[in-house]
């Protein structure tokens, strides 16, 4: 008997005795079958980063060979914007790596996640996930190179206040039970991320927590590994999904908002990255940050304003990012510097020795491990397009590895230390203050997102009209002590994405 996948948090894994990037459609017929499962639900994320669903009563196994072979149509005009209604029907076709049980469906339920494809066959050309697709093979063909990366879904639980154990306002990190309330529910939520196919890092709470009146908002974080950029924007995805059922269940609120009040913390959506050539670790050498990494580090810094368009997409994003908040404001890069844009955090280079200093008495020993170094992207938030995010830090990936001067900028980027009263803080570019500014910001280095054809224009266009239309140039002056007003802005704003 196989005991391989024997311990293994994914149902499917643990009965059909395969990682999940093996399933086929006949592992999944076989699976339905053993297990009686009735129902199956297609999955797919439309224009506003939510999970949808078709449901479907399996009738027979005909039934279920149909429907996992040849998917089903949509109406792409009501999934998303950019969409015309005269000709807006889509397949949705599932992918089988993705299958995983239902953890909260009173009857066993197998959910998959689907693919968009037009009326010809194709790929969806304006699809985030045929993006983010098309940004991985451009990357791997023009480089050579595998990128990999990961996320931190920071969010906040909003209940009423108890008045017991009230943990310290702002002082949330790593607190624990009974000034923790809601740990229950985050290591619930790893767990059940898990069983979805998720590959969960660690949990956490984070330094955010407060109480207004007689609600209290406490902030967590849960952290990915490092997977492929499709797996990653994925477990992403389900892991919202998964705490707002919890959240569902448990009668809270739960929030993924980049700002939930002006002066506390928001929540961010950190991307960690690292690139591989055949399996190794290529962000450090000779353990130090390589010229390699520079070099993508620069491309990133060069195109971060940008970004913003994709992964800070609602007027409340420009209210976390100001000074002193452990946000990004100015465009640079530094080591274990929470201000800067980019980060690269601790690493295990050269302190092999730590296991044997903290366990005197049986010191174990440590075999030689590749390195798990990261450099870590800190703007995005929770209303991130969590596809388009990724797609773009490739994208400015490859452009740094192409840019001229990638070296020198990255070195004039370099911050050591606080940011604050730097000498070089003057010299550095901000990041945009709005919606409107990003939208500007886009639309200057719109070229290097669409070429290659990654991002279509069209989709360029449809992003800086949205973006636009917020009209929030103004907005930071005018919410200046206008606390009725942000309250109101924050409510708009809470279940973005």
């Amino acid at each position: 008997m196989n005991t391989t996948y024997d311990l293994h948090p994914h149902p499917l894994v643990r009965h059909l005795g395969k990682p999940a990037a093996q399933f086929t459609r006949e592992d999944l017929i076989r699976f339905v079958e053993e297990r009686r499962i009735s129902m199956v639900n297609f999955r797919y994320v439309a224009g506003d980063g939510r999970l949808k669903t078709l449901n479907f009563v399996i009738s027979g196994r005909e039934h279920l060979y149909d429907i996992l072979t040849y998917g089903e149509r949509v109406d792409g005009s009501s999934l998303f914007p950019f969409m015309e209604t005269g000709n807006s029907d889509l397949y949705v076709v599932p992918r089988y790596r993705t299958a995983f049980l239902n953890p909260f469906s009173e009857e066993p339920a197998l959910e998959i996640l689907c693919s968009f494809f037009d009326h010809t066959g194709a790929p969806l050309e304006l699809s985030p996930e045929y993006i983010l697709q098309k940004a991985i093979r451009e990357f791997r063909k023009n480089t050579g190179l595998d990128f990999k990366c990961m996320g931190e879904l920071e969010y906040y639980v909003n209940s009423k206040s108890t008045g017991f154990f009230q943990a310290t306002d702002q002082k949330g990190y790593h607190e624990s039970e009974p000034f923790a309330k809601f740990e229950a529910m985050r290591k619930q939520a790893l767990k059940l991320i898990a069983a979805c196919g998720g590959q969960i890092k660690y949990g956490h709470s984070e330094v955010g927590n407060f109480i207004k009146e007689d609600e209290a908002f406490e902030q967590h974080e849960i952290e990915f590994l490092p997977t492929g950029p499709e797996e990653a924007a994925d477990q992403l995805v389900v892991g919202k999904w998964v705490l707002r059922m919890l959240a569902k269940q448990m009668g809270v609120e739960i929030s993924f908002a980049p700002k939930i009040t002006t002066g506390k913390a928001g929540s961010g959506l950190h991307f960690h990255m690292l690139l591989e050539k055949e399996g190794k670790n290529l962000v450090l050498d000779q353990g130090k940050i390589s010229d390699l990494s520079k070099k993508v580090i620069a491309g990133i810094l060069d195109l971060a304003d940008a970004l913003t368009a994709f992964g800070n997409t609602i007027p409340t994003s420009y209210l976390r990012l100001v000074p002193h908040q452990e946000a990004p404001t100015n465009i640079c890069w530094g080591a274990r510097n929470r201000s800067a844009l980019v980060r690269v955090p601790l690493g295990w280079t050269g302190h092999i020795a730590m296991a044997a200093t903290a366990n005197p008495v049986n010191p174990p020993e440590v075999p030689p491990t590749g390195s798990r170094q990261t450099f870590e992207f800190r703007v995005p938030d929770g209303s991130a397009d969590i596809h388009l995010t990724i797609a773009g830090l490739i994208v400015a990936a490859e452009h740094g590895l192409e840019m001229k001067g990638a070296l020198e900028m990255a070195e004039e980027l370099y911050i050591e230390g606080s940011l604050y009263g730097h000498p070089k803080a003057r010299k550095l570019e901000q990041l945009p203050a709005s919606c409107v500014e990003s939208a500007t910001r886009l639309e200057a280095k719109r070229p290097l997102f669409e070429a290659r054809g990654v991002f279509p224009a069209r989709l360029i266009d449809y992003t800086l009209k949205h973006l636009r239309s917020f009209n929030d140039e103004h907005l930071r002056a005018e919410l200046s002590g206008n606390e009725e007003a942000t309250r109101e802005l924050v409510r708009k704003f809470i279940h973005c994405q």
